[in-house]
């Protein structure tokens, strides 16, 4: 994943810059995700995800606003209502929040997502649609970590941190879902231009 860090400081570096020649409040909202690199965007998905005490998977106006701000989501009051207003498409008062996700993702090809989805296929060994460290095991080497060859660490350990990687920083469970994955790596794919060089990143990394 080594090279993922690189692109993720480049990325963070880029949205910020955008950040500040931006109007549109959709794209200033993505921005300030992916200033906070791969995982920002789903890392809001997951502060939302902790809100909706109901599991009706929408969120009303008030449940936003609080989301944006415990996740710390800087937006002008007339930003927010627009924001919401967009993906509040049947003038509801709530909206889904996975097709606010879905949406807030930045766009990607088809070959992008399909390699996505077959190293997610792949990871997921039990086909239960969730990766455990269970589903690791035989797939990701914990042995080649160099905190589980000094002693510091347990291959429990290095999965778990592995798994983190996906994982939002409010509410780790060891627990990656496909449209968490998803997240991540669309994160990842909007500081890499090139197709060709995205599918072979992620072929070389899940040896597919």
């Amino acid at each position: 994943m080594a090279g993922t860090a690189r692109h993720d400081r480049e990325m963070a570096m880029n949205a910020k810059k955008k950040l500040q020649q931006s109007t549109d409040p959709i794209e200033k909202l993505r921005l300030q995700c992916l200033s906070r690199g791969s995982a920002g965007i789903k890392g809001l998905g997951r502060v939302f995800r902790i809100m909706d005490d109901d599991r009706n998977r929408s969120l009303d106006f008030k449940e936003f606003v609080k989301g944006l701000n415990d996740y710390g989501v800087l937006l002008e009051k007339e930003d927010v209502e627009a924001a919401f207003k967009h993906f509040d498409k049947d003038s509801s008062g709530t909206i889904d929040y996975d097709e606010f996700l879905s949406t807030l993702r930045p766009p990607m090809s088809n070959a992008r997502k399909e390699i996505i989805t077959q190293a997610f296929r792949k990871l997921d060994k039990t086909g239960d649609g969730v990766i455990t460290i269970e589903d690791l095991r035989g797939v990701y080497n914990a042995k080649h970590h160099p905190k589980y060859q000094n002693g510091e660490m347990t291959e429990e350990q290095v999965f778990r941190i592995f798994l983190d990687n996906f994982d939002s920083p409010y509410d780790k469970d060891g627990i990656v879902t496909q449209c968490e994955f998803i997240n991540y790596y669309s994160g990842v794919s909007a500081s890499i231009d090139n197709d060709a060089y995205f599918i072979l990143m992620m072929r070389s990394c899940w040896r597919m």
